[in-house]
């Protein structure tokens, strides 16, 4: 089966906030484009799944806020395809998915 092309999702949808700290190589702190209506890792899914793009995830043992043992996964993409995809349509979907289109 073909390799299938990473599609952007709207820039100003929970898909898209997350897609963008992935593209711009940020960390992700907290979940604020998530506001409770869905997992970070649904999100993931749906990118790697409907849209197309090789996420990376990556899980550690860590301890949770109240001592209790819990697993911490970090979300990222490789360079290569961060490269790719900002010389492609990226940087600009990018800025606009930061709000910098005004």
């Amino acid at each position: 089966m073909p390799k299938k092309s990473p599609m952007f999702p709207g820039p100003r949808t929970a898909r898209g906030a997350v897609l963008a700290i992935l593209l711009s190589n940020a960390d992700q702190t907290g979940a604020e484009p998530l506001r409770g209506r869905v997992t970070l890792a649904a999100i993931v899914r749906s990118l790697k799944r409907k849209y197309h793009w090789p996420i990376e995830t990556t899980s550690f043992p860590s301890n949770a806020p109240d001592g209790r043992a819990t697993w911490a996964t970090v979300y990222s993409l490789p360079a290569e395809v961060i490269a790719a995809a900002l010389d492609g349509r990226g940087r600009d979907w990018l800025r606009s998915s930061l709000g910098e289109d005004r």
